[in-house]
């Protein structure tokens, strides 16, 4: 058999994997909760891989392998910010935001809690929150099946609408009939793969060298500042620029969504512990993959045409065609687990945060459901569109959304959960700012507009948030509510119902 059939045979396991857990996942969604938040039923271990797989995507499995095989460790500064703000995200914002969620009207999405802990009667706040993510998710949406296009063009010689079909199809399938539980699954499975294929490249890569003092020694030769943290290239501000991408888990609604889906506050201690020991193996796996790179075509030769592809020529190179089309699936796990967590968390909020605030209909839990499966369909549909014919508006407007939600989420869920002052208006206009200071600031260059629009925009939405609020004044059952939340986070006290 040929490589590319080895290989193909290895996609279409995967493929039936995905869509086995979909079915599995179809028979235990018996109401909204279910297919939306899994019925709050997932345990630390699930949570945490799912986190973890929606959140990297390709990047990184392809953008932090290359960065690291051009440049050198000192590209790792991103990843470093990244990780400490996920663990911040785990510690500060997984048990409060379980907890309050359930307090706060047992909300099953961003914008409702939003909406239900601060009582915004004129719903404003989850009206302008579901639009922001409706909008820019379906943009994030298609950018994943670009990616997803353009991967099976570059791997197999596919046509890039044949394979973005493809991926979009798949994905849909098990997300549309399985919802919530089968996304939260099949990331699992997604986030053991990438996680398994990083630490095999490195660790395959150095026998192939003949040691880990081999390996030094060829990546020495082509760089002998590989190593070094901080590079000629390197500035201060380039430095604080990366570390703040750490700023955006606190606002990305695929990520924390599960949060509220974990079976207690309590369980997140041990879902840290999971999430950020995956990604620091992760993360080391990639770095290990971009210095093996190095020293591999330096001692063998050959030049890499795109650096990006390191994972997948060293995983070619060194690995029997089989092994290789698993390290293949492994790239085209990370696009579709992200695609699947944005897919859900958009029909979410197109049903949940603003079909049924605006028609004031009460409908039953099946259809509910029926509807949310058809929203599912329809912003992917819409998403395929767009990537149908890939330009730079999309690709460049995806460049801003981790700011843009990070600045404009992440401090008013920060805010929600640790000060009782808030008012609707103050989130509301710190909202709007974080995202207009992002927008305003991503489009200027050269000097401190060098540094990443989410450092600004994060603040002045604090800014504006807390002054705002401290002109007025809170609901006095906002602060019993609050207050409730802070003791069953604590352990003082417990739901009643």
């Amino acid at each position: 058999m040929t490589v590319t059939t080895f290989q193909a045979m290895a996609m279409i396991i995967y493929f039936i994997a995905m869509l086995a857990i979909g079915w599995w996942a179809y028979g235990r969604n018996d109401d909204f909760d279910d297919y939306m938040l899994a019925g709050r039923g997932l345990g630390p271990v699930v949570t945490a891989l799912s986190a973890g797989a929606s959140d990297m995507s390709g990047w990184l499995l392809m953008g932090l392998p290359g960065a690291l095989y051009i440049t050198g460790i000192v590209e790792g500064w991103i990843a470093v910010g990244l990780t400490v703000g996920a663990w911040l995200n785990w510690r500060y914002v997984a048990p409060r935001l379980r907890t309050y969620t359930e307090v706060a009207g047992n909300s099953i999405t961003v914008p409702s809690f939003l909406d239900n802990r601060l009582h915004d009667a004129s719903h404003l706040l989850r009206w302008a929150s579901g639009l922001i993510i409706l909008v820019f998710f379906t943009f994030y949406v298609s950018s994943g099946m670009v990616s997803g296009g353009y991967f099976f063009e570059s791997s197999f010689g596919m046509d890039y609408r044949l394979g973005l079909a493809l991926v979009a199809g798949i994905t849909v399938i098990y997300t549309l009939v399985g919802g919530f539980l089968a996304v939260s699954y099949t990331d699992l499975v997604q986030g053991l793969m990438m996680v398994a294929a990083l630490l095999a490249v490195p660790i395959v890569g150095v026998i192939h060298l003949g040691g880990v003092g081999a390996t030094l020694e060829a990546v020495a030769a082509v760089d002998p500042d590989y190593w070094a943290v901080v590079g000629p290239s390197t500035s201060l501000l380039g430095i604080i620029s990366a570390l703040a991408w750490g700023l955006g888990y606190f606002g990305q609604p695929h990520i924390i969504v599960r949060f509220m889906a974990m079976r207690s506050p309590q369980e997140a201690k041990a879902g840290r512990r999971v999430g950020i020991g995956w990604m620091l193996f992760a993360c080391a796996g990639a770095a290990g993959t971009a210095v093996v790179g190095v020293a591999v075509y330096q001692r063998d030769g050959g030049a890499l045409a795109n650096p990006e592809t390191v994972f997948i020529s060293l995983g070619q190179m060194l690995f029997h065609p089989f092994v290789a089309g698993f390290m293949l699936a492994a790239i085209l796990a990370a696009i579709m687990s992200t695609v699947a967590s944005q897919l859900l968390v958009t029909s979410s909020a197109l049903i949940e945060d603003l079909y049924l605030q605006v028609t004031k209909r009460e409908v039953s839990q099946r259809r509910l459901v029926m509807y949310s499966r058809f929203s599912v369909l329809l912003v992917a549909v819409v998403a395929a569109a767009m990537a149908w014919s890939p330009n730079d508006t999309i690709l460049a407007l995806v460049a801003f959304a981790w700011a843009g939600f990070g600045a404009s989420f992440g401090p008013t869920v920060l805010l929600a959960l640790y000060w009782k002052r808030l008012t609707p208006a103050g989130a509301l206009a710190g909202m709007v700012t974080g995202a207009a200071v992002v927008m305003l600031w991503g489009n200027l260059d050269g000097g401190v507009f060098d540094l990443y629009e989410i450092l600004p925009g994060f603040v002045a939405n604090i800014a504006v948030a807390v002054g705002l609020s401290l002109v007025g004044a809170p609901d006095p059952a906002v602060e019993a509510e609050f207050d409730e939340a802070v003791a069953v986070a604590n352990g003082t006290a417990s739901l009643e119902y």
